[in-house]
């Protein structure tokens, strides 16, 4: 008797809000790695600026990103406030960086990566559907 093993490929879908969480995700890691180069190198400063403005960007993909999963794919409207919400605490990220208060700005990038990893850790909903890329 011959034992037959058979392996299918799975293959794994993520939609474009799924993919929108994880960019914003990578974006605020790399701020804190930039954060990091600040106090250390010259061109620091320089990669945290420009990827303050990547971030910001990324920030307000979720945003887009959550209305289109919203309203054409039948999702759940949740997603929206939470997006909306971290549009918020970026732009009172960027402000406090500007105006260098690192007592504030530091905590503040450590709470939206904590936030932006429990979205992206998020299982779909079930019962909604949701537009997939492959």
């Amino acid at each position: 008797m011959a034992i037959r093993t058979t392996t299918t490929a799975q293959h794994h879908r993520f939609s474009f809000l799924q993919i929108a969480i994880a960019v914003q995700t990578l974006t605020i890691f790399v701020q804190a790695v930039s954060a990091g180069l600040l106090f250390t190198t010259t061109y620091g400063e320089v990669l945290h600026d420009v990827g303050a403005r990547v971030m910001y960007g990324a920030s307000m993909l979720y945003v887009l990103a959550a209305v289109l999963a919203w309203k054409p794919g039948g999702g759940s409207p949740r997603p929206i406030g939470y997006a909306t919400g971290f549009l918020a605490l970026a732009s009172a990220q960027v402000a406090v960086g500007i105006a260098h208060i690192p007592s504030v700005h530091l905590p503040l990038g450590v709470l939206m990566f904590g936030l932006s990893v429990l979205a992206l850790a998020r299982p779909p909903r079930p019962g909604h559907q949701v537009r997939s890329i492959r």
